[in-house]
């Protein structure tokens, strides 16, 4: 078996593939062959990611707006994948949210945002594609991207927490009830990661200094390195992988 990862023919549905981590595992699954979907609510960076695509690795690529936390939308994204490119061999649940704030001044709509995108929305996407995954009788791979914050607290995050555990929860779960049709399903638990989204919370030097004190490694993690490793997960190499959850943290969760 080759240790190069490739993904020559295969179609990768990305949500939140518009920018930060979900825009770079999009071009990473390009780079190693795959025609790819990017999904996002938010149209122009949509586009450019694209755009991007096609340039660099003259893959194709298209982009189609969905709100993953509602059925219908989900329902509709599938079938506009299908329609384009007759099946989806990939699923990276990227889209997500997050709050910070004290538990006490949650408001029930702020825990229903973070709950509905970050975990229904990663039950809706999977239960979506891997019924068409079924039906194709080949299999597939799903990943879904939990955090740290899944497996360790870091207050005020309660929404954001729970949602991840569930994540992981849930990637448990799908991975044993679907191995008989072929389809490994695993979870990646980035912890600080340093994208367009994170970086003015990452500027202030309290927080920072904060961060990096407590990382073992000393430094934050690049969106490159989760896109790598989510490549990895939906290639051939790691067949014999599923239900897991791997945490990327540079040894946050060791301590």
């Amino acid at each position: 078996m080759s240790l190069e990862i490739r993904l020559d023919g295969k179609v990768a549905l990305v949500t939140g593939g518009s920018r930060g981590i979900g825009k770079e595992i999009a071009l990473t699954m390009a780079r190693a062959g795959a025609k790819i979907i990017v999904n996002d609510i938010e149209p122009e960076g949509s586009a450019k990611t694209v755009d991007e695509i096609r340039e660099r690795f003259g893959v194709p690529a298209v982009a189609f707006l969905a709100d993953v936390s509602k059925q219908s939308d989900v329902q509709a994204l599938v079938e506009k994948s299908i329609g384009t490119f007759q099946r989806i061999d990939v699923l990276v649940n990227n889209a997500g949210v997050v709050v910070r704030k004290p538990a006490v001044e949650l408001s029930e709509q702020e825990w229903d945002k973070i709950i509905d995108v970050n975990l229904k929305g990663v039950f809706l996407c999977s239960q979506a594609v891997a019924r068409k995954m079924i039906e194709q009788a080949n299999g597939g791979r799903i990943v879904n991207i939990a955090s740290i914050m899944g497996e360790v607290a870091l207050p005020p995050r309660a929404p954001y927490c729970s949602s991840k555990g569930g994540v992981i929860a849930l990637t448990r779960d799908l991975a044993a009830e679907w191995a008989p049709y072929g389809i490994n399903v695993n979870a990646i638990g980035p912890g600080w990661v340093e994208t367009d989204l994170t970086k003015d919370y990452f500027s202030q030097k309290q927080v920072r200094d904060y961060l990096l004190e407590r990382i073992p490694l000393k430094r934050f993690c690049s969106p490159s390195e989760v896109a790598v490793l989510a490549a990895f997960l939906v290639s051939d190499l790691a067949n014999y992988i599923t239900g897991q959850t791997i945490l990327i943290d540079g040894g946050w969760t060791a301590l």
